[in-house]
This record gives C-alpha cells, structure tokens and sequence, in this order.
C-alpha cells in the first residue's frame, strides 16, 4: 500500500466514525430529553449504551446471513422491552435467501419455542412473525437431541419456515426455576453459503454502524412511546386486551401480554389480584420507565407459577412495594416509584385481567 491510499484510508475512515459519533448523539436525544429522576436519568444513560452494544452485535458482529451465529439480544447486562427475566434469549441473523440447520439438545427447560422474523425494528417498530416452531410439536431423539430445517420451501421433519424479507431467527427458552432445569443447546448453519466470509471493507463498516444507531433510536423511540400510552392508558393496571400492537414488535404468539403502567406514593402499594387459567405458565415482572425488567439477579422483582404462593381459592395476589407486606407474593420497587409492569398468560385457554388496587402498608 503506498502512503497516498493509506493516508486516505484513513481519512475516509476517520469521517465515518465521525459521523458514527454524531448519529449515536442524535439516536438518544429522545431518551436524554424525557422527564425523568436522577436514578432515572442514570438509568436511561445506561440503557443507551446497552442498546448499542446489542446493535453492534446485531448489525455488526453477527449481520451476515450466510455466517449466522447465536447472540443475546436481551440478558441479565442487556434489556428491551420488558424482557422475561424467566426467558433466555437467542438471535441470528438469517436470510430468505438461504437455507439452515438447527441442530441442539432439549435440555429440562420447561417452554422452547422457535421463529423467524422480519425484523423492521429501525424502520417502523415491528417484528412481523414469519414462522414458529415449537418444541411441544417436533420430533425429538430419546436423548433429547434435534434438528431443524429452517427454509421457505417445506421440509420434511422439523421445519421451521422462512419467507422472503426473513432477517432474524428466535429462540425462546423460558423457566420456572433455573436452579434446577437445564437450558437447551442450539447450534445454527448455513446449508448453501460460502466456505469463509469476505474481509471487511469501510463501506459495510459504516453501513452497519449507522444501522447500529437506527436501531437504538428505533427501538427506544417504540419502548418509550408503549410506556407513555401505558400512563395514560393503564395507570396501576394491567388491561392491555389487545394483543396487535405485541405481536406486531414480534411477541411470542403462546402468549398473552397484559402491560401497565404502575406509580405510588410513599408508604403506598399496589395490590394486585387475578386469578390463575390453565396455560403451560405464567409470570409477573415489574420494570423501570425505559421496559428494562429491574435487578432480578439481586432483587425480588417477578413471581411465576413455581415461586408464587396461591390464595385458598387458588388465585394470586401480588404486592409491590418498597417494604415487604405480611401477605402476599412481593415485588420489591427497588427504590423506584414509577415504572411498566407486565403480566404473562403462556398458553393459556382463557386470559383474566387482574383486579389492582392503591393501598397503604
């Protein structure tokens, strides 16, 4: 390389990441911008940078098709809206253009489902569902292994169906007690790509870097804009019947999301009681103004149907406080005093909307 095309390179490189750095400024203007508490503040800082470290996997890391690899887009460390603390969460990065092989282990966990999406997240705020697989309904070996063909022509055995803007495949792992049920294991490749992938060139960089930042400014912009309507429209409730806007963002069609949005006073708690359908789980969560889930590695901030205590008459009643009741299954505010809260019906036949109620420990 002569010092002319290097010092180029470097110059081109340079603007790039410049206009990189200001793009990432603009994409959390919107979140910088809201009316929040200092913790608030500090915790929306933080979101940000776990949006973007989650979009550079994404865009980044783990964007070409024809190399897919398994990454988390939401964990302990990394959060989007309202994410299941009971839920592992594995992404790829697929294409209708190909064809893939799943092949893993079952493990004990409970609930495993599998779908492709076509993932417009950066555009519109949508996850539309493209195929679904669930492992209720595959063929497995006695040793809990299996195989999944993922294509949009139909395959025999376990086919998991692509279409043609397919962009993202999801698997969902959800528990009940993750003390005593293994994960499954999942391995993905590519049935029809070339044997090693091309070497990086600016251009892609940039394209992948401002995709990075579309990305944190969509995927906030959508969260935010869900928590605004939960203020105003399910106040320490959780009533949110209509399910299309959920799946619409790609939630999981087994299940029933019943949002809110929750806020007290000092000394105050908000009572929530429902009853309990027959479905293959359940699970509460409570979570801050940005849908991240709180600290559950350190706090008490969701039950499911394995660690909740029943009433006699089989329902539930779930307190959330900042003090721990008498009664109860306790949601600890972890100091907060507003936030989004979630109830999930899994697989269930019929879906009750809780009874809540403000009152004063």
């Amino acid at each position: 390389m002569s010092v002319s095309d290097k010092d180029t390179g470097s110059g081109s490189a340079k603007q790039l990441w410049q206009q990189f750095c200001r793009e990432l400024e603009a994409a959390g203007e919107q979140v910088m911008s809201t009316d929040a508490s200092p913790r608030e503040q500090a915790e929306g800082m933080r979101y940000l940078s776990r949006l973007l470290r989650i979009s550079l996997e994404m865009n980044l890391e783990f964007a070409n098709p024809q190399f897919p690899g398994f990454y988390k887009a939401s964990h302990e460390t990394a959060k989007i809206g309202a994410d299941n603390p009971d839920n592992i969460y594995l992404n790829a990065s697929v294409s209708g253009q190909h064809n893939y092989r799943l092949t893993g282990h079952r493990g004990t966990v409970p609930i495993m489902s599998f779908g492709t999406k076509a993932n417009r997240y950066a555009v519109d705020g949508t996850m539309a569902s493209t195929g679904e697989l669930d492992i209720r309904d595959m063929e497995i070996d006695d040793d809990g292994r299996f195989e999944i063909i993922v294509s949009r022509e139909k395959a025999e055995g376990n086919w998991l169906p692509l279409a043609e803007d397919s962009s993202m495949l999801l698997v969902r792992q959800t528990f009940f007690d993750r003390n005593s049920e293994q994960p499954g294991a999942v391995k993905i490749e590519t049935l029809d790509g070339p044997d090693a992938p091309p070497a990086p060139n600016l251009s892609d960089i940039s394209a992948a870097l401002s995709r990075s930042n579309e990305f944190v400014s969509g995927t906030s912009g959508l969260f935010l804009n869900w928590a605004e309507t939960f203020r105003q429209n399910n106040f320490n409730a959780l009533n949110t019947v209509d399910q299309t806007p959920f799946f619409k963002a790609g939630g999981d069609p087994m299940i029933f999301y019943l949002h809110g949005w929750w806020e007290l006073e000092p000394g105050q708690a908000l009572k929530i009681t429902t009853e309990v359908p027959d479905c293959e789980g359940w699970n509460f969560q409570l979570n801050n103004i940005w849908m991240e889930s709180l600290e559950y590695r350190y706090n008490k901030v969701h039950v499911n149907n394995k660690s909740a205590s029943y009433n006699a008459d089989g329902t539930v009643t779930i307190i959330i406080s900042d003090t721990q009741p008498d009664t109860g299954n306790w949601i600890n505010t972890t100091g907060l005093t507003r936030g989004t809260m979630l109830l999930r019906w899994t697989g269930a036949d019929t879906h009750p909307v809780p009874q809540t109620e403000v009152i004063t420990l």
